[in-house]
């Protein structure tokens, strides 16, 4: 009994073993039996498949020399073996296409997705007969005991596109389409448009050579040839010189996943038996688009549009040599008058800084009648101290909110060209005195009498009214050193800055060209027009305005300073004594960093993304400095900040806004950090220029924060000393730290947009501020530098609505970026953003004509009768 029940448990624990075992795979016994099928076009074979069976379907059609037709397969497996799929082979005269089905892709972290409905267009060879019969074979096996499928053989309409004709077509995953297209004669460029009213799913479209294989699956079409994703709007340049054979196939994927278009990963839960690696079935996921080729713009616009670019800006050139021309001839005519009546030459200043003419008095109207200008306080000054008391002048009271009302001298217009003309008390008088004689705005009665109080700057700064004569103190040597600083190192800074960008975005264009990557720039595509190399010449040509006008802008700057060095050579007592003095170093800078900003704009737009975007924005950002420093400079010279410093915090700005487009999207610690940062330095400047420097930052800064506190608002309540400058540095507090909140909360996606719009908001202020204390001090805007305001105004707020067009961003994916790509609007060559570069660089020459000119007023005026604010 005991060997039965053992030979039983042996039995039991084989047949349980047996059962464990995976099922073998069936083996074929023997060779497999080959059954040929003549097939038709256009007729579905329902048929079935096995281990032992290999089917092949033999189909002939033909083909004729100059007309092209496509031929598709369509497959369906009725079968669910995913693990012993169905193989089709088709065999061509000179190529060979093998699929699986279910067909297996791959999407983002390997997942896998499974498709049972596949669906190829054949590639089709070329033939050297008018008409020939071609045959081709579709072979059908499989490993599986036996798998039923559907299979299908049919001409592709429409296959050859016409030029400017839609037509519409379906894909998925799976079934990708392609079309061919041939160039007409004359044509050199087209343009293949791909539309779709859907954004997702996910698609790619690909200009490949008409070869074969063509790579028509979502793992294989970045192979070959120039591709880029899409969403709703695809746009790529063909130009025939790049395809031998004068045609080229549009080939449009559709991909598994979303997530490269700026989609959504999606989510498929597994079923209860699955394994977590088996494939997704994604159903129906299908996607309608359009195609359209039309041809690009003629070798004959490319240079239309290159010489309409010239001629706008050598326009300025032209209007610049008239005005001087204009200049020359009125101040000719000045001075012959003038030499006819036997008086010394006085010249006014113009636009390229030619001589002064003779005062408007002089021509029986005086100009100082609206001034206001005079010495602070009780007119104690004799009548000895200034050339305006020898001219003959009354006093007239005049006042202004926060100042003491102090007297102007109105002089007398009957007896002015008798004083000029009897050299009474001239300015050349002026000129050979010692500075310390000249008129003073001082105000004695406010202090006890120092031997050194012309000469202690701790005790100038200090006085509650300021001229610019208690400013302009220094050696004018020494100053144009310091200011020609500015020039030599934003030129040291220029060489070493644009040279490693130019060679690499040279790079990046060349990464594009051999990989065909066009997701890499973000082009406006639709307005993209090449030229040789480049992928968009015209964004690089608008551009070329920012490098004229700065040049331009030099050229006037050269002029002015060789006319300002011969009247300090002869000794001229209005270039010595008078007006805001002159120091162009930082003029130079500013016309420099305009010429810059056009190269490393155009370098930027040469493959645009947000890696090399700093290239476009770090000279705005000096630009932004720089006019600060000048219109500070104006009415401080001898305490602006010093090259190096200024520099040093521009490279703090920009090592930030790389930072910020690197690390800032959405990271809230960043965005504490830079705010805090953000509102410290307002609070450290302000003080700055509260204090015109006169003040320390160390260890004991808030024992005298304190103090200050204290004394001036606990102990006795007393407003500020200096009340233009406070309300100057409450708005620009309120401003910024408005800014730095806006940041903190919104915190904007592109954060380098967002640091130049402060610069510029605080540029804003700033010369907003200087206008108005400039007219609230009796001074008055000459014609040209109104008209350079008013015209500046209108071109800043047309060159605002065409920048904000936002024809491409960054900040998004490139297939979603295109969505916002427009066709050009000038010329059939500029785009928006092309009219951008165009209207922003003769906006930004004449912002800097508006620095150079905004004090002309003031040539003819000595300088101890300006008021500092």
């Amino acid at each position: 009994m005991a060997g039965t029940g053992a030979a039983a448990l042996a039995r039991a624990l084989l047949a349980w073993a047996l059962l464990a075992l995976p099922p073998a795979m069936p083996q074929p016994r023997g060779r497999p039996e080959v059954r040929e099928k003549e097939a038709r076009f256009n007729t579905t074979y329902s048929d079935w498949v096995n281990a032992d069976l290999l089917n092949i379907y033999a189909f002939n059609h033909s083909v004729r020399r100059n007309r092209t037709e496509g031929v598709r397969v369509s497959v369906n497996v009725l079968s669910d073996h995913k693990d012993l799929p169905v193989l089709f082979v088709v065999r061509q005269k000179e190529a060979v296409v093998s699929f699986q089905v279910p067909l297996i892709l791959r999407g983002q972290f390997q997942r896998k997705y499974a498709y049972q409905e596949v669906s190829r267009t054949l590639c089709q060879p070329q033939t050297k007969a008018e008409v020939e019969t071609q045959h081709f074979y579709v072979d059908v096996s499989t490993l599986s005991l036996n798998a039923s499928y559907q299979l299908r053989v049919t001409h592709v309409e429409n296959f050859v596109l016409r030029t400017n004709e839609r037509f519409s077509f379906n894909a998925t995953a799976a079934q990708p389409q392609y079309f061919k297209y041939e160039f007409p004669e004359g044509v050199d460029s087209v343009i293949v448009k791909v539309t779709s009213a859907m954004a997702f799913p996910c698609s790619v479209i690909s200009i490949q050579d008409v070869v074969c294989p063509v790579y028509d699956l979502d793992n294989n079409v970045a192979f070959i040839g120039m591709y880029q994703t899409m969403t709703k709007k695809a746009a790529i340049t063909v130009q025939k010189k790049d395809f031998p054979s004068n045609s080229f196939y549009v080939v449009v994927v559709v991909k598994t996943e979303d997530e490269v278009c700026g989609g959504a990963l999606p989510y498929y839960p597994l079923s209860r038996d699955a394994l977590p690696d088996d494939p997704v079935d994604q159903h129906n996921r299908q996607k309608t688009l359009e195609v359209m080729v039309s041809p690009a713009i003629t070798s004959e616009a490319y240079v239309r549009s290159m010489l309409f670019c010239l001629g706008i800006f050598l326009s300025f050139y032209v209007l610049t040599l008239l005005i001087a021309c204009w200049e020359s001839c009125r101040q000719q005519k000045r001075k012959g008058l003038l030499a006819a009546m036997d008086s010394p030459s006085l010249d006014t200043a113009s636009l390229l800084g030619h001589g002064r003419s003779v005062p408007d008095s002089f021509l029986g109207h005086s100009p100082y009648d609206s001034y206001g200008y005079g010495s602070f306080g009780n007119g104690s000054s004799s009548s000895t101290e200034g050339v305006t008391d020898s001219l003959c002048s009354v006093e007239v009271p005049y006042g202004y909110v926060g100042q003491e009302q102090f007297k102007r001298r109105t002089p007398s217009a009957p007896m002015r060209p008798l004083s000029i003309a009897m050299g009474e008390r001239s300015l050349e008088h002026v000129a050979g005195r010692p500075r310390m004689d000249s008129l003073s705005s001082v105000e004695e009665d406010d202090y006890d009498t120092l031997a050194d109080i012309d000469y202690d700057k701790n005790v100038i700064r200090t006085k509650q009214y300021l001229c610019v004569a208690d400013l302009a103190r220094k050696d004018k040597r020494v100053l144009r050193k310091k200011y020609q600083i500015y020039f030599w190192n934003i030129a040291t800074i220029a060489v070493f800055y644009a040279l490693p960008v130019i060679q690499l975005v040279i790079t990046y264009q060349t990464v594009v060209n051999v990989t065909g990557n066009q997701d890499i720039c973000y082009y406006n595509f639709l307005c993209a027009r090449p030229l040789g190399n480049l992928s968009a010449f015209n964004n690089i040509l608008s551009n070329l305005g920012y490098v004229l006008l700065g040049l331009l802008f030099l050229l006037i700057i050269l002029q002015r300073e060789i006319n300002y060095n011969r009247a300090l050579m002869r000794n001229d007592a209005y270039a010595l004594e008078c007006g805001i003095p002159k120091h162009f170093g930082l003029f130079y800078a500013m016309g420099t960093a305009l010429m810059m900003e056009g190269l490393l704009s155009a370098c930027y737009h040469v493959c645009p993304n947000y890696t090399n975007f700093q290239f476009d924005t770090s000279f705005m950002y000096m630009i932004a400095g720089l006019c600060m420093l000048k219109l500070y400079q104006k009415r401080h010279p001898d305490i602006n900040a010093s090259a190096y410093s200024a520099y040093a915090c521009l490279a703090l700005v920009i090592f930030f806004s790389v930072v910020g487009v690197v690390f800032g999207k959405g990271n809230t610690a960043f965005w504490i950090v830079f705010s805090v940062i953000h509102i410290v330095a307002t609070l450290l400047l302000s003080t700055q220029l509260y204090y015109m420097g006169r003040w320390k930052l160390d260890t004991g800064i808030l024992r005298r924060i304190l103090h200050v506190l204290y004394t001036d608002c606990i102990r006795q309540c007393s407003g500020p000393m200096y009340v233009d400058r406070m309300v100057l540095l409450v708005m620009g507090n309120i401003i910024n730290w408005s800014l730095a909140a806006y940041g903190l909360i919104v915190r904007p996606n592109d954060f380098a947009s967002y640091l130049l719009a402060i610069g510029i908001c605080n540029l804003l202020l700033y010369f907003a501020f200087y206008i108005i204390m400039k007219l609230r001090s009796g001074e008055r805007i000459k014609l040209i530098p109104l008209l350079c305001i008013i015209g500046t105004s209108v071109v800043w707020g047309f060159a605002l609505f065409f920048f904000f067009q936002g024809l491409s961003t960054w900040q998004k994916t490139p297939a979603e970026s295109r969505e916002h790509n427009r066709d050009c609007i000038l010329l059939d060559f500029f785009d928006d953003h092309d009219i951008w570069h165009f209207l922003s660089s003769i906006a930004m020459f004449g912002s800097f004509l508006v620095l150079l000119t905004l004090d002309d007023d003031l040539d003819c005026v000595q300088r101890d009768k300006i008021y500092v604010f």
